[in-house]
């Protein structure tokens, strides 16, 4: 059966922070004849949104038509800024994520995550020019700099913008194997991260 990747868009999000995810999810499901992974974002109310630098998007759901995520994907951008003072999705992604098997942050993604309480006791990343807001939205967790990101096991942060690749490329290795994973990035031409 398909896995749900939910992946989340608003106003100023970064836009590979998202675009990057969604394009390694949908590449797979491609390389494995479309019946791996069913793709979509999601927004908290219908509309256009526009991102970073006036990309505009057109989100597939909103939070209440939103099918069950298997796979949670929070990207970061400016406009997390705001969010944090949403309740009502803060408490979306907290239920959303009691069911999904992985939740992703990418960026500043991570403060979302913290702001649900998300990151409790582990050991995350963020943009690096973000690490400190984040140690304080999450100050019980081990901001740590050092790796592309952190998996553990249900939630994972990944550092800034392009390290989503890198991470949802992980996610892709965990669930459906190295070679799997390898296909797609040489299919995007990008330089798969070493495990």
């Amino acid at each position: 059966m398909k896995q749900n990747v939910a992946i989340l868009v608003f106003d100023d999000v970064e836009v590979l922070d998202f675009a990057g995810p969604f394009e390694v999810f949908a590449v797979t499901d491609e390389l494995l004849g479309y019946n791996t992974f069913n793709v979509f974002t999601v927004a908290t109310k219908p509309g256009t949104v526009r991102a970073r630098n006036g990309l505009k998007v057109v989100p597939d759901h909103t939070c209440e038509s939103c099918p069950a995520p298997d796979i949670l994907v929070i990207p970061g951008g400016f406009g997390t800024r705001a969010l944090l003072r949403e309740p009502s999705l803060l408490e979306w992604i907290r239920v959303k994520s009691r069911h999904a098997g992985i939740v992703m942050s990418v960026c500043t993604g991570a403060f979302l995550l913290a702001k649900a309480g998300l990151l409790d006791g582990l050991r995350v990343t963020t943009h690096h020019e973000c690490l400190d807001t984040l140690r304080e939205l999450a100050p019980t967790a081990t901001v740590d700099p050092t790796a592309r990101f952190h998996d553990h096991g249900k939630i994972l942060t990944a550092a800034g913008i392009s390290a989503g690749i890198d991470c949802s490329l992980h996610v892709v290795r965990r669930l459906l194997g190295a070679e799997t994973a390898a296909a797609t990035a040489r299919y995007m031409e990008y330089r798969e991260p070493a495990v």
